[in-house]
């Protein structure tokens, strides 16, 4: 990883990329990078493609973020005089929606840290660890590999994307290393309880209420392959307020019961211009969640299905064209992917 330090050095103005809809590993990777990068008296700039959750607000450097859909031409700017971008915790270019073009339209050198499967070629230099828990874990590594000190706002930021990932340490957790890193975090001076507290234990009474919705009128169960699908549409949404964020977690919990060993979540939304350009002029995108234990994996499912991928028990996928057609989708496929 040390060839890392090859490129920052001869850089002076740095981009750090991360995917569409960040969660707090895409958020801890971006901004523990954009902490370091200053730190070397460099300027550095995160631009993520859309809004990430408001739980993972407080992170330090969250407040300069630029969101690419609503200040894209300040973005543009920008990027045309970068001369080294950095991509984190996404392995190809359509993970970033229309920032994707902006980047390849770049002559600049760029960097991959990704922990996902199949990693695309369009970087320059790529770390590609699939059997890492995180991307927050790669950066750790990285940083410590460099002998840099790490500050209070990188290790918060590390930490994050460690906890957020493996679900609290309960999945994706068992690489050995990882403990020692989170030591390390903690001896760096992070609260981790603040921080679990902050992420998780800040949600809204509409998305207590949706949850208890989810669970009691939306999950369909197929004991045959210990399997539970939830999904929702945008009218139920508005009727649960629902903001960016709350959606988070509720794939996992059809887990908690003994008999349920995979999960899967679907949400409609609304496609951007740039997906509905792209997609045949379909105003719909279905988001999947999949997740399961042991060694079930849902990543190839997600992969095969749903045009998505991740790691064998958590990944996410995708669909354009309206809600039950998902539906049918899962149903025509779910039993050849998932042990009965």
């Amino acid at each position: 990883m040390t060839s890392i330090l090859s490129y920052i050095q001869q850089a002076h103005k740095v981009a750090i990329f991360t995917h569409q809809s960040p969660d707090g590993d895409a958020m801890g990777s971006s901004l523990a990078m954009y902490h370091y990068i200053i730190s070397l008296g460099k300027e550095a700039q995160v631009i993520v493609p859309n809004a990430f959750p408001d739980f993972l607000a407080w992170m330090p450097g969250a407040d300069s973020v630029l969101l690419y859909d609503t200040h894209q031409a300040q973005a543009d700017a920008y990027l045309d005089a970068a001369d080294l971008v950095i991509c984190t915790d996404f392995n190809a270019p359509n993970r970033i929606g229309a920032l994707g073009d902006k980047m390849l339209s770049l002559t600049c050198p760029k960097v991959m840290i990704d922990h996902h499967l199949h990693p695309s070629d369009f970087a320059d230099f790529i770390v590609s660890v699939p059997e890492a828990s995180s991307t927050c874990e790669l950066v750790c590594e990285l940083l410590s590999t460099l002998n840099s000190q790490l500050s209070i706002p990188i290790a918060q930021c590390l930490y994050t994307g460690l906890m957020t990932d493996t679900g609290n340490f309960s999945y994706n957790s068992n690489r050995p290393q990882i403990y020692p890193m989170i030591a390390s975090l903690i001896e760096a001076g992070v609260d981790k309880d603040a921080i679990y507290n902050a992420v998780f234990n800040q949600y809204s009474v509409d998305r207590m209420k949706l949850v208890g919705y989810c669970l009691y009128q939306k999950m369909r169960v197929f004991p045959e392959h210990h399997a539970a699908l939830i999904y929702l549409n945008r009218k139920e949404l508005y009727r649960f307020n629902f903001q960016k964020g709350d959606a988070e977690g509720i794939v996992n919990m059809p887990l908690q019961s003994k008999d349920i060993h995979y999960s899967v979540f679907m949400r409609e939304d609304k496609a951007t211009p740039d997906e509905m350009e792209k997609n045949g002029g379909i105003k719909t995108k279905i988001k999947l969640s999949f997740r399961s234990q042991g060694d079930r994996p849902v990543n190839v499912f997600a992969s095969e299905v749903f045009n998505g991928g991740g790691h064998t028990n958590a990944a996410g996928g995708e669909y354009y064209g309206t809600l039950a057609e998902a539906v049918q989708l899962f149903l025509d496929n779910y039993a050849k992917y998932f042990k009965a």
